[in-house]
C-alpha cells in the first residue's frame, strides 16, 4: 500500500472531507551513480567558481536570479522562506468546472485521495456529484512548501487529485506558428479513407502491460548477468553530511443547507486562487 504524503482535508462550503495524499506513480528510471574507477569510491559534485575555476566555500554561495542578461538580483535564504506559501491542511476547492475544459498540456503530477478517519460517507458524495455531473473541482494545495493548482476528478470508485502548471508555465499552441500547408491543407476523401482504415486495422484495447521501457529492461538484465558472474563493486559510504488529526464531520445534510444558503457566511472560497506571491527587482 502506498504511504500517505500528507494528511488533512478537502474543503468547499463548509464541508470538510478528511483525506490522506498517495502517489499515483513512481519513478523507475536508472541513476548512475559517479564512481572513481581506482578505488570505487563514490564522486560528488564540487562548488566551483565556473570563471576562475577555483573551490569556493558553502558559506561564500548565494542565490540569485537573473534580472537581466548578465545581471542578478540576490534574494537571501530569510527572503525566500518569508516568500513561500503558508503551509495549511486544506485542498482548497473554488470552482467546478466542465472536466473536458482543462487542455492536457496543463495537466502534471497525478496523487489519488483516501478518506481519512469518518470522510467515508461525504467522500463518497462527492465523487459521485463530480461524476453525475462532468466536472471537476479546482482547488488550491500546498505540498512541500509550495502551492499548487489542483483538479479533484472521480477514478472508478475513488477521488484523484492532479496538481496542474500555472497558467503562465503552458506555451499556447500558437507559439508553433504553423503555416497554411497544416492549418489550410485540403485532404481528398481518398486520403482520408485510407488513413481512416490504417487507424482501425492498428486499433486495440489499452493493455499497459505490454508496455516496457527496453533501455531500462536491458541495462537491468545486464546488471543481473553482472552481478551472477561476481562482477560486483563494494563501494564505500562516505560521511554524509505528528500526524495531523483530521477534521470532525459534522452534520453534512446540515453542512451543505448552510453552505448553499449564506454561502457559507464569508467562508465560501474565492472564485480564484490566490496570486503567487512575487517581488519586482529594484
Amino acid at each position: 500500500m502506498a504511504r500517505a504524503i500528507w494528511k488533512g482535508a478537502i474543503s468547499f462550503g463548509l464541508v470538510h472531507i478528511p483525506v490522506s495524499l498517495k502517489t499515483a506513480v513512481r519513478s523507475e528510471r536508472i541513476d548512475f551513480d559517479w564512481l572513481d574507477k581506482r578505488s570505487m569510491e563514490r564522486v560528488g559534485y564540487k562548488r566551483i567558481n565556473k570563471v576562475t575555476g577555483k573551490d569556493i566555500d558553502k558559506a561564500e554561495v548565494v542565490k540569485g536570479v537573473e534580472y537581466e542578461k548578465g545581471r542578478y538580483v540576490v534574494i537571501s535564504e530569510e527572503e525566500i522562506r518569508k516568500a513561500r506559501p503558508e503551509a495549511t491542511q486544506t485542498i482548497d476547492i473554488f470552482s467546478f468546472v466542465e472536466a473536458g475544459e482543462i487542455p492536457l498540456q496543463h495537466l502534471d503530477t497525478p496523487y489519488y485521495l483516501s478518506p481519512d478517519k469518518r470522510g467515508g460517507k461525504v467522500y463518497a458524495l462527492l465523487r459521485e456529484t463530480l461524476a453525475s455531473t462532468a466536472k471537476v473541482a479546482l482547488a488550491t494545495v500546498v505540498l512541500h512548501t509550495r502551492q499548487h493548482l489542483a483538479l479533484i476528478r472521480p477514478l472508478d470508485g475513488a477521488l484523484v487529485l492532479m496538481t496542474l502548471r500555472w497558467p503562465d508555465e503552458v506555451r499556447g499552441v500558437d507559439s508553433l506558428e504553423l503555416g497554411t500547408e497544416v492549418k489550410d491543407v485540403k485532404l481528398d476523401k481518398k486520403e482520408r479513407d485510407m488513413a481512416k482504415r490504417l487507424v482501425e486495422d492498428m486499433s486495440g484495447p489499452w493493455s499497459p502491460d505490454q508496455y516496457h521501457d527496453a533501455f531500462r529492461d536491458t541495462i537491468m538484465e545486464l546488471v543481473a548477468e553482472k552481478a551472477k558472474r561476481g562482477k560486483i563493486a563494494k563501494v564505500r559510504k562516505g560521511d554524509g553530511g505528528k500526524g495531523e488529526k483530521g477534521a470532525d464531520i459534522l452534520d453534512l445534510t446540515e453542512l451543505l443547507k448552510r453552505s448553499l444558503a449564506g454561502k457559507g457566511k464569508g467562508a465560501q472560497p474565492s472564485k480564484k486562487p490566490a496570486a503567487k506571491k512575487t517581488r519586482k527587482a529594484s
